[in-house]
């Protein structure tokens, strides 16, 4: 029989016991464990997944172009009528100014006479004169601005320097209204006579027109003054 050596002579096999280490064992690393390395993988492939997306939206934010501005569409302003707000004379309602606003001599204001029989709406003046009282109808003259037999229309001018440039008309005193087209030139401050022995307002001063404009008859009521009838 033969002999073991002396140091293994009286060593035993020592028994395993479950959960508890053996001496001079050796344990398996993290890295062979199979559900590690897959919570490890995991982890890398969402780091690299939010890292792409910013980096994609980023590059996307710098990139893209500035939006087009929206275009302002300009609503043109409704157009102002200045005929709008010139006294009408009906015949219901006839005023069309009143003394008050009408004393300074040689005011003037626009205003339409309006046809009792075919319901033409008539462009017309009021001038006030420089003779005449205020509170009686013949301190003023009121003449449709149409010329008779044409299609001029007069105009009151009482820009002097105008009258002698325009018109030629160098005797002039005061202002005076014209026909643009003839020339003609009539004095507010004098009457003459038309056919059928009749006096209007308006002398011919100057020109070749056939008659003065026609006049509008006037009455003044209170305070205010009415057109009441057309020549």
């Amino acid at each position: 029989m033969t002999d073991q050596p002396q140091s293994n002579r009286f060593k035993a096999d020592m028994p395993e016991i479950p959960g508890v280490a053996v001496a001079g064992a050796q344990r398996p690393g993290i890295a062979a464990n199979p559900t590690v390395r897959l919570v490890a993988g995991l982890v890398v492939v969402l780091v690299i997944c939010l890292l792409g997306s910013r980096w994609f939206l980023r590059s996307k934010h710098v990139e893209e172009p500035p939006a087009a501005p929206v275009p302002q569409i300009e609503v043109p302003a409704p157009a102002i009528d200045p005929t709008a707000s010139m006294p009408r004379a009906t015949a219901a309602a006839p005023e069309i100014a009143t003394v008050t606003e009408m004393a300074k001599p040689w005011t003037s204001k626009n205003f339409f006479f309006i046809n009792r029989l075919t319901g033409e709406s008539v462009p017309a003046l009021l001038i006030r004169l420089s003779s005449g009282s205020a509170s009686q109808p013949d301190g003023y003259w009121a003449l449709e601005m149409k010329v008779p037999f044409g299609n001029c229309q007069f105009e009151f001018v009482t820009d002097l320097d105008r009258l002698k440039n325009d018109y030629d008309f160098h005797t002039v005193k005061h202002p005076m209204v014209g026909n643009p087209c003839s020339r003609s030139v009539f004095d507010p401050l004098k009457m003459s006579e038309i056919p059928g022995d009749f006096w209007v307002r308006g002398s011919t001063a100057q020109g070749s027109d056939v008659r003065p404009p026609l006049g509008i008859e006037l009455k003044i009521q209170g305070k205010n003054i009415l057109a009441v009838r057309m020549e």
